[in-house]
Order: structure tokens, then sequence, then C-alpha cells
């Protein structure tokens, strides 16, 4: 596995401080069928995926836009999403 911490995460830890991102391939966050039959990739391990995998959460940013677009509609949230209208939002927040 190569997990690399997202160069971005003092920023990400503005919007989403309980959250960790880390970048690696498509084909190592084992996204769900559902997702992976929205992508037209021929190499899931040559795309990446900017996300907290424990959380569900991806930053569209250092996304594959294709990526991005297939998690659009599944238990996944960009995470500006999570942060204003998803679990990360204040309402949500215990």
């Amino acid at each position: 596995m190569s997990y690399k911490t997202c160069p971005d995460w003092p920023e990400l830890m503005q919007i989403a401080p309980d959250l960790q991102f880390k970048h690696m391939t498509v084909a190592e966050a084992q996204l769900p069928f559902d997702v992976l039959s929205r992508i037209s990739h021929s190499s899931l391990g040559e795309i990446d995926i900017c996300c907290d995998l424990e959380h569900h959460v991806y930053n569209a940013t250092h996304t594959d836009a294709e990526v991005a677009a297939a998690l659009t509609g599944t238990h996944w949230f960009e995470v500006h999403e999570w942060a204003t209208s998803g679990p990360g939002a204040p309402s949500h927040a215990a």
C-alpha cells in the first residue's frame, strides 16, 4: 500500500478536524462495485483518490474527476458536503 498524507492536511484540518486524508490509488481504496462500475479508466491502480477511508469522505480537489462523479449519490461524502450538511456538520456534532 502506498498511502500518503494529503499535502493539504492543514487546510483540511480546518474543515474536518476529525478526519485524516490520505492519497492512494482507487485500487488500494477498494471502493464498492457500484462505484467502480461507473469508472471507465482501464487501470484502477493508476488513478488517485484523496480520502478518509474510515469515514467515507473524499477530497474532490485531489481526486480523479471521474471517481468523484462516481461517488456522487453513494454513502461517500465530499469533504465540504461532510462538513456542512453531512455527519461533520455542526448540527450533527455530539
